[in-house]
């Protein structure tokens, strides 16, 4: 797990706390369809759940109606992805399929990962009040803060249900109007006063 930090664990298995899977099955009427980076430890229990080594999310179809993603935040080297990938499939599975999607990731905004998948992209985002969120790493609560704080990222066409679900975990910004310019070869522009 890194977010531009050193790691600090090798488990891959960093699974959501229970009070966020429960808020996230409030949101989905209880029906989660997809949890594509599951574990053995998870407890999502989403209808369909991509595990490695079977099943990898990334390669597969993300064709569901709603979608909760807590992807691997540090590099997976053997696979050659990052959390850059889970976040451009979360991004086209929402353009493609008009899925919602809710995934639990790093606060980074100034990576060009969030420039490019979230800004622009996603409708909506919940900055967790949770100053650092306790995992259950490998299905047990170790105690453990992580060492970044985090947020929720929605994409799907909800924003009131959405804020009224999970303005009491954080703080609830509507990020729908942001729209991306590009400007020269990779340089991305907010324009957050579309015309």
């Amino acid at each position: 797990m890194t977010a531009g930090r050193k790691v600090n664990t090798l488990t891959q298995n960093w699974c959501t706390p229970p009070k966020y899977v429960n808020a996230i099955k409030r949101f989905w009427n209880g029906n989660i369809e997809l949890d594509p980076c599951s574990n053995n430890h998870s407890i999502v229990n989403a209808l369909t759940e991509y595990k490695l080594p079977q099943h990898d999310g990334l390669q597969e179809s993300w064709n569901f109606k709603t979608i909760y993603v807590n992807p691997p935040y540090g590099a997976d080297r053997n696979r050659g992805t990052t959390i850059k990938n889970w976040l451009a499939k979360c991004c086209q599975a929402h353009l493609e399929f008009n899925s919602e999607i809710i995934a639990l990731i790093p606060v980074a905004p100034n990576t060009t990962h969030w420039k490019k998948y979230i800004f622009g992209q996603a409708s909506a985002i919940c900055f967790l009040y949770d100053t650092r969120l306790r995992f259950f790493v490998d299905g047990l609560d170790s105690g453990k803060g992580a060492p970044m704080a985090c947020c929720l990222i929605y994409w799907g066409n909800n924003f009131d249900r959405f804020f009224n679900n999970f303005i009491e975990y954080g703080a609830v910004v509507d990020i729908k109007n942001l729209q991306l310019k590009k400007i020269g070869e990779d340089v991305l522009h907010l324009n957050i006063f579309p015309s």
